[in-house]
């Protein structure tokens, strides 16, 4: 999937990174240039240079094309009308904005715009929205840095080590559901069919976390 991100902060850097890494073609927005250094050196997507709500820019960052559509620039006011140009004027089917204000994000998610506040697990509430139709994240901890969520697991994971899991999703198996049995997995704990597991990970990457499991293993998973 296309998906274009307005504004190159911390969270849309991240947001951006975490999307490309899972596979999606990402553009990113920004009116400074200086910002696009907050993106990983292997970022492989588009750098625009100009204003998120801008037509003319929308359109070089491919938005006709896309399937959704990220305002997570510092400003409200750019941010939902950025997100309105994307839903309304070029018909994105998934956007989300990111709204300081909750005021005004309580009528943005009457306008039918899902928005996002400020608070620590921002980078996975995106993705979800943008990539995810319900929300996974079944605990967090009081301070909202750690969450453990049931992983969509790809049929092939079947017969791998629940190591090699681990060093896919850069999370920890918390633990399983095995014939409705709970266990606490080890080294030697492979997965089988059938089996629900649970991944510790800390926010902003239990989103991706969740999209590389729902793939099959990779020959370097267990690099």
């Amino acid at each position: 999937m296309r998906v274009v991100v307005m504004g190159c902060g911390r969270v849309g850097a991240s947001l951006a990174d975490g999307l490309a890494r899972i596979g999606h073609e990402v553009a990113v927005i920004d009116r400074d240039a200086t910002a696009f250094n907050r993106l990983s050196p292997e970022f492989p997507g588009e750098r625009v240079l100009g204003m998120g709500f801008d037509r003319d820019v929308l359109l070089r960052a491919g938005i006709q094309d896309a399937g959704a559509f990220a305002a997570v620039s510092s400003g409200d006011n750019s941010n939902i009308i950025s997100a309105r140009v994307a839903r309304e004027t070029f018909g994105v089917e998934r956007v989300v904005a990111r709204i300081y204000d909750a005021k005004r994000a309580a009528v943005y998610e009457r306008l039918g715009i899902p928005t996002v506040a400020t608070v620590p697990w921002t980078t996975d509430r995106l993705l979800n929205v943008l990539t995810r139709e319900s929300e996974t994240t079944k605990w967090r901890d009081p301070s909202g840095n750690v969450g453990v969520a049931e992983l969509p697991l790809h049929e092939d994971w079947a017969g791998h080590a629940v190591t090699e899991l681990e060093a896919a999703t850069g999370g920890r198996v918390a633990f399983m559901l095995r014939l409705g049995t709970g266990l606490l997995p080890d080294t030697k704990t492979v997965i089988q069919a059938g089996d629900h597991v649970f991944l510790a990970a800390i926010s902003g990457h239990i989103g991706e976390a969740l999209a590389m499991s729902a793939l099959p293993p990779s020959e370097d998973n267990d690099r």
